[in-house]
């Protein structure tokens, strides 16, 4: 039986989104940076992360997942892999960008911010020009760059978000996910008019209950603050999903062709074809442009 991967190739040709997908992976303008963010902690916005990674590597694209949550930074125990150094060891000026990043499954790059990123705000005007030109060395490395931030509406969080050319959204069907998921839209849009904002909803029963929860928030977030956030998806919630995270060995890799990977492929897929991103990208020069920003106004 053919795997997922192979559907998922088969799906792109006929689509067109490649002259030769086996051959491996449709070149970009840009890098595409990606922030992938919540309002509140714990509904499964890293696993959805890591989960996306591997899905957009099967399909030929080179990841990089930069673990941008401070203090619960976990993609790396999702991998069941251990980075020996982070964000910091560049800040204090013993490693470079190509050594910190460690090797996960699939191709797949990853950056660990750990205490680096409150160290950030810190930074003297020569280490930020240094860390800046390591951030633009990603350019050449990665298709995509997906930014793990932290939940909330917390400065750092923001500004993680603000530096990214597009944002997803994780909550769930929990009244208090979902009013902090409108906080947050609220707070990107004060922020931001044009900010690109597509939602994924998590843990649902079917799709009933997702399209309702996503009718909801479109509603509000149209009428009270004129913006229109994109679905992208939902996924399950399943049992499949906490399995993974025990075994530290992500889903798509234990269950490839589970209904709620399908969605995740799903999800990636969605993502590929908005072509229009792929044209307006601004790469990382963009990132580490709002990044140094900030961070010369002291974080705020």
């Amino acid at each position: 039986m053919r795997d997922q991967a192979e559907k998922l190739r088969e799906i792109m040709r006929d689509l067109k989104f490649s002259n030769n997908i086996n051959n491996n992976r449709k070149r970009t303008k840009n890098t595409r940076v990606l922030a992938i963010t919540s309002g509140k902690g714990g509904v499964g916005k890293t696993n959805f992360t890591v989960n996306l990674a591997i899905s957009l590597s099967n399909l030929g694209y080179k990841v990089v997942i930069f673990d941008a949550d401070i203090g619960l930074a976990n993609i790396d125990v999702l991998f069941g892999i251990y980075p020996k150094y982070t964000l910091a060891d560049i800040i204090n000026g013993r490693k470079n960008i190509l050594d910190i990043i460690t090797d996960g499954p699939n191709g797949i790059k990853i950056i660990a911010g750990g205490s680096g990123i409150t160290e950030l705000m810190n930074v003297d005007r020569i280490m930020l020009d240094k860390l800046s030109n390591q951030l633009e060395k990603l350019e050449s490395m990665a298709d995509f760059i997906l930014i793990d931030t932290g939940a909330g509406v917390a400065n750092t969080v923001l500004n993680f978000v603000k530096a990214a050319d597009e944002v997803i959204l994780v909550t769930t069907p929990e009244p208090t996910s979902l009013t902090d998921a409108y906080a947050m839209i609220k707070v990107l849009t004060m922020m931001d008019e044009d900010n690109k904002i597509q939602l994924v909803i998590n843990r649902v029963k079917n799709s009933k209950e997702a399209n309702d929860i996503y009718e909801k928030i479109e509603k509000v977030s149209s009428r009270f603050l004129n913006v229109n956030v994109e679905y992208l998806g939902y996924l399950y919630n399943s049992k499949l999903l906490t399995d993974s995270v025990i075994k530290q060995n992500p889903l798509l890799l234990m269950y490839p062709n589970s209904p709620i990977a399908k969605k995740i492929n799903g999800i990636a897929l969605k993502i590929l074809g908005d072509q229009k991103s792929y044209e307006d990208s601004s790469g990382i020069k963009k990132f580490v442009n709002v990044f140094k920003s900030f961070l010369d106004k002291g974080g705020n």
